[in-house]
């Protein structure tokens, strides 16, 4: 099956469909398929290409090209450093960037020749594009570097397919959807879940542009019946639902959507319930990496259960696993996921080093995240096992649990648990709580109460320090590693 079957036939009967919308551009199959021929035909031979990824219709037209051309997209986001842009350029080579006419390059890109990127054929289309081998490279997408310069994993066509089709084995995701959302075009949850899934299944995509609970109500209420999300739009969506002024109709369009998801980091219990409460919907989470693409998700015909990502998905094995690698079992032990199957990746662009350090000797992926397994094989995840797992008087503690606790009380906005070296605990928690009254701010002591009222008396803050935000990256992610620097 080719990895985008809806546009190989031009004539067929999703010709007429709209495939793509962004504001006032809207492209039909029919249009998508023939500016992408034409694009493609420019492109082929080319080793790489760079695509200067803004939340536009020239950024779906480009890399929906190169994939047809069997050319590897390199996305770039428009927010990245000099000199980590200038790093991920060295690294990937490409050919030349794509972009759409009005973008303004830094000086990082000056070097590579420049292609302009519009939703109107530019030459003739080739009569008909081969279908490029499953196991060759589709995307090159950088992950964030913590202990270093971004690695660019290599993701083949046979992973994009098989994550997608697990989706839509799980989500009963048909030609029929219409999806909404507001993501990042060079991240996996925006570019391939949230613009390839659709065009994988003949279905529609809707795309903000910029985020606003009022582009949710108006393209929901016209059609839309998925949405997907991260975690901070999801509040800003619990926000608007609380106030009276700025919820009118948006408590409908979310009750009648068909899917709300959040992924790209956990959606706080406080969230899943108020927006439950609103709407009667409830939001179902997904987990899964730029190198495994998706390993989890709550069924649309599951339970929705706030706090976890759901069951494997289709085709994908899952495992926990102890520091030396034994494979866990019971309820409630804590340990390392690791992830096996046509999901993954092919290894890390230039670093067979890397690659070799992130798998197994018989191919499990080490994904750093840590978790439990509920008996029905519900996946909790309770943080990264370098930044979330704090061991702590000889208990071992995930972040999350007590991240969830504190945004419970209802003086706090926002919530962050971290741990630090301490001489007697080995490592002691800390909160970072950004209170809901400044001026008011509940006391330590207060905080260290409720969560041990809450949890055990052992996951309870031993320090409570007050922020006015956390540090935030593109996906509504906290990084943790800010609030130590």
């Amino acid at each position: 099956m080719p990895l985008l079957p809806a546009l190989q036939d031009a004539s067929g009967p999703a010709a007429a469909r709209e495939a793509v919308r962004f504001d006032d551009v809207t492209l039909t199959y029919s249009a998508l398929a023939g500016v992408t021929a034409a694009l493609a035909a420019r492109l082929a031979g080319a080793v790489r290409v760079a695509v200067w990824a803004t939340p536009s219709a020239p950024t779906v037209v480009a890399v929906v090209a190169a994939l047809r051309a069997g050319v590897p997209a390199v996305p770039l986001n428009p927010k990245t450093g000099e000199r980590e842009l200038a790093h991920i350029v060295a690294d990937s080579a490409p050919s030349l960037v794509l972009a759409a006419p009005g973008d303004v390059l830094p000086p990082a890109l000056a070097g590579l020749e420049r292609l302009d990127v519009t939703t109107a054929p530019d030459g003739p289309a080739p009569a008909a594009l081969p279908e490029p081998d499953p196991e060759s490279p589709a995307l090159v997408v950088y992950t964030s570097g913590t202990t270093g310069p971004p690695k660019g994993a290599v993701l083949p066509r046979r992973a994009l397919a098989a994550s997608l089709d697990a989706l839509e084995d799980a989500w009963q995701w048909t030609v029929d959807d219409v999806l909404v959302h507001a993501l990042p075009l060079f991240h996996v949850h925006g570019l391939i879940l949230g613009v390839l899934g659709p065009l994988r299944r003949g279905g529609s995509v809707r795309h903000l542009g910029r985020f606003s609970p009022e582009g949710v109500a108006r393209e929901l209420a016209s059609g839309g019946t998925m949405l997907f999300g991260v975690p901070t739009m999801y509040h800003r969506l619990a926000e608007a639902l609380a106030d009276p002024d700025a919820s009118a109709g948006l408590t409908d369009a979310l009750a009648g959507a068909r899917l709300l998801v959040s992924g790209s980091a956990a959606l706080p219990v406080h969230d899943h319930e108020r927006i439950a409460a609103a709407t009667g919907r409830r939001v179902i989470e997904r987990y899964g990496m730029t190198e495994t693409l998706m390993n989890t998700g709550v069924r649309a015909d599951g339970a929705p259960r706030p706090g976890t990502v759901g069951p494997p998905l289709r085709g994908v094995e899952l495992r926990l696993v102890e520091e030396d690698g034994t494979p866990l079992t019971g309820a409630d032990a804590i340990g390392e996921i690791q992830v096996r199957g046509p999901n993954l990746f092919t290894g890390y662009l230039n670093r067979p080093d890397a690659t070799a350090a992130a798998l197994t000797e018989d191919g499990w992926f080490r994904t750093g995240d840590m978790a439990t397994l509920d008996p029905d094989g519900y996946v909790r995840i309770v943080g990264r096992k370098a930044t979330d797992l704090i061991k702590s008087g000889g208990y071992k503690i995930g972040a999350g649990e007590i991240e969830n606790a504190l945004l419970d009380h209802p003086a706090v906005r926002e919530a962050a648990v971290t741990g630090e070296p301490d001489p007697d605990l080995g490592e002691r928690i800390v909160a970072w709580v950004v209170p809901a009254d400044p001026a008011a701010p509940p006391t330590a002591e207060e905080l260290a109460d409720h969560v041990a009222a809450q949890l055990a008396p052992h996951k309870r803050p031993r320090t409570v320090r007050y922020l006015d935000a956390l540090p935030r990256n593109d996906l509504g992610k906290i990084m943790k590693r800010a609030l130590h620097g």
